[in-house]
Formats: C-alpha cells, structure tokens, sequence
C-alpha cells in the first residue's frame, strides 16, 4: 500500500569508510580485471594473480585432513557453540604444532583461534588502535592491512623492502619512521608477495629494533613452512624473548584450503609483556563480540596437525618449486619485466615492469587490463601491493598452465614493443 504523505526525510546513509577502506584490494582489483576478459576469446584464463591453488589436482589437500573434518561432524561433539578462544584440543594442538620450531613451549592459553589469518589480522589490529597511534607496514606487502587500518583509523606507514637485497627490511627506514605512538611493526614471511624467506640474522635484527623502539612484532606467517630455496623457515617467534611477538596464521596455504577458514592468533611472549600491557586481554575482549570460527573445524584441528603425513608436505613443496623455476627463468625471457631475486617461498614472486620498452601501456594496471582483454592472462598490478609499475605473478599453479599463460606474456610483449 502506498503512502501519500510528504516523502520522510530518511536519516540514514551507508558507511562511506568502509567504501573507502575496501578501494584497493586483491579481490577488488582481480574482480575488475575479471571484466576486461574478452567473452570471444575460447582460450581458458590463465589465473597468474590469485593465491588460491585449490582448483588445481596437483595442490588437492589430504585425504586426512578431509576425513578429519567428516569425522568432527559426523561425531555429533561439535555442534554446539565453542569458546569464544577456541575450544581447548584445539588450541593445545595449534600451541603443539606451533612449538616445534620454538626453543619454548607455548601454551594453549598463547592460542586463539580465529575465522582463518584475515580475522586474526583484524582482531589484533583494532586491539592496537588508540587515538594518534600508528603502526609500521612493509612496502610491498598485503593490502588486507592497510584497509583494516584505515578503517580503524589506525595510522598506517610504510618501510621499504629492498629489491636489491632479497626484499629484506629496510632497518633504517623503520627507525626513522617510528615515533612515541607507533605501537608495531608487520613482518610477512615467508614473503606475499614478494616470495621471499627472511634468514634468522635479519628476523633478530627486526626483533632488536622492535625492542629498541618498544614496540612489539606482528608476524605473519600464513606461508610457513612453504619454502625451496636455500633459506629454512624461521618463525619470528624464535624471538619472542627479545620483543613480543604476536603471530598469525592458519591451515589455509599449507594444506591448500582457504575456504575452510580456520586461522590462529598467538602471542609468542615468553616475559608475560603483552599480558602486562592488557593486550591479551584486549584480545579476549575482542573475541568476545565477533564470530567464531566453525566448531567442527576446531574439533578436526588436532588430527590435522598432529597426523599429517610428511609426504603430503613434501610434494605441495616441490610442486611450488618447481613451479617458481619455470616461473623465474620464463620471465627472464619476457624483455619488459625482470625479477631482482628467485623466489624461495609462498606462492608469488614480484616483477618489475619497464614501461620504457612499451608502446601504449600507461603503467602496471593499464598493462594488466590489456594483458586480460588480449591474451585472457589474469596477473596483479603491483600497485594493489603498494609497489606501482610492479607485477605480482602467482606461481601456485599447474606448471602447463603456468608456462602457457607466461608465453601469452611474453606474446602481449612482443605485440607492444616499442619499435626501435
């Protein structure tokens, strides 16, 4: 029924800073480049910008850790609600798996379980957040960050990783950024998107710097263990005695299931600073007014973990180097984009693009939406990583397709050479 009356006056809007916050990111800009794809062209799309391997036979997850879910719900234990933390085995078996490369235990009271890394992320940044506050990102890094940030209105900065040294962190910059209101520092390793492992040297040097400037560490190793290049992962947590250490992560990337959503938060802390400080707390009380992650999920954790053959490792592992070789050396044959160092972990590797060797390509975005119309060929402009007129190239793919999207181009190259 309709109202005659004079039209109300409506007082509500939507929120214009989640508008803002959502801008730039992978998803958003993927999408687009989605949209420049030419319907005519009956070639398959070549995927070279996602970080999501799951479609593909040669990154399909465990057996084990597909019956560990089937059985967590058939069970009948896990379909009520979980503690707002996590439910005790499961955080014990996070606290477990994690330990194995620390020289301490942690305890299941370290652990909080999180809707995958993104919630974890979320959490520990708004806990952060104060008036005048800011915190230190790397350049490039995971867009994730700076939209959450900004939506926190949680001063971002960014230091420099350094091309020309294996993307390792540009130590003096983060001093010079850093003030009394700075209150962390974001470290990605192994490296999206730069697919890169830091050495333990270096992490110890974050770590003194960090406790120089009374600061704590936000590690984010949703990559962990996914590394083939002469460097070993080492968790910043190693050393959570030097400064606080907070890590976030989840099963998402190891065993290649983002959609299960099922991340962790740990404080790796060994003098009790971050509980002095009422971040742990905070932490609590965040968890108290958000989601949980899945109860079966939590209650198939432990056998995930603990039961896992090696061998599933292993060959997601040599699928990925192989991959970042053929990755390496194929761009080396593509005049207009050079890689500084060969990646040695996570799924991506950055590419620097030479604009001078183009015709008609404005910068990396341009180059990407055209990539997609001509040759269905779907890479991130590394402007949505914070590095512009980069490109970030996804190698966690099957090496077939992979080489024939890294031939499409190499084909683009050759269309738009700039002629001599």
């Amino acid at each position: 029924m309709e109202n005659s009356g004079p039209a109300p006056t409506w007082r509500f809007k939507g929120n214009e800073e989640l508008t803002q916050a959502s801008a730039i990111t992978v998803r958003g800009v993927l999408n687009m480049l989605m949209d420049n794809l030419d319907p005519n062209d009956t070639r398959p799309v070549i995927p070279l910008g996602h970080g999501d391997p799951s479609a593909f036979p040669s990154f399909r997850t465990t057996l084990l850790a597909e019956d560990a879910v089937c059985a967590a719900v058939r069970s009948g234990g896990f379909n009520g609600y979980s503690s707002t933390v996590g439910i005790p085995p499961a955080r014990r078996a996070v606290a477990e798996y994690l330990s194995k490369d620390l020289p301490y235990e942690l305890s299941p009271d370290d652990v909080f379980l999180t809707i995958g890394c993104t919630q974890a992320l979320e959490v520990i940044l708004t806990v952060v957040t104060r008036p005048g506050a800011n915190i230190l990102l790397p350049r490039p890094g995971f867009p994730y960050y700076e939209a959450r940030a900004g939506f926190s209105h949680l001063e971002a900065r960014h230091f420099d990783l350094l091309p020309e040294k294996d993307w390792e962190v540009d130590l003096e910059s983060v001093e010079a950024l850093s003030d009394e209101n700075t209150v962390a520092i974001v470290i990605i390793n192994p490296g999206n998107p730069c697919g890169n492992v830091y050495k333990y040297e270096h992490l110890k040097k974050v770590a003194e710097k960090a406790r120089k400037l009374g600061i704590f560490v936000i590690a984010d190793e949703v990559y962990d263990h996914l590394t083939f290049g002469s460097n070993p992962f080492v968790p910043m947590g190693v050393f959570g005695s030097i400064a606080p250490v907070v890590t976030v992560g989840s099963i998402s990337k190891r065993w290649i299931v983002p959609g299960w959503r099922l991340g962790w938060l740990v404080t790796n802390d060994p003098h009790g600073v971050l509980m002095k400080q009422g971040i742990v707390e905070s932490i609590k009380g965040y968890l108290n007014i958000t989601s949980d992650p899945a109860t079966f999920m939590q209650g198939a954790i432990p056998q995930i973990l603990k039961n896992t053959p090696n061998d599933f490792h292993l060959k997601i592992v040599n699928v990925l180097g192989e991959s970042a070789e053929i990755c390496y050396n194929r761009i080396e044959d593509i005049p207009c984009i050079t890689c500084p160092s060969k990646p040695e972990g996570s799924m991506f590797v950055m590419a620097k693009l030479n604009l001078s060797l183009l015709e008609g390509i404005n910068d990396d975005l341009d180059f990407c939406c055209k990539l997609a119309k001509e040759e269905s060929v779907i890479v991130l402009p590394g402007v949505a990583v914070g590095l512009k007129n980069w490109l970030r190239i996804t190698f966690a793919i099957e090496p077939s397709s992979l080489d024939d999207g890294l031939g499409r181009i190499k084909a683009f190259y050759t269309r738009h050479a700039k002629k001599q």
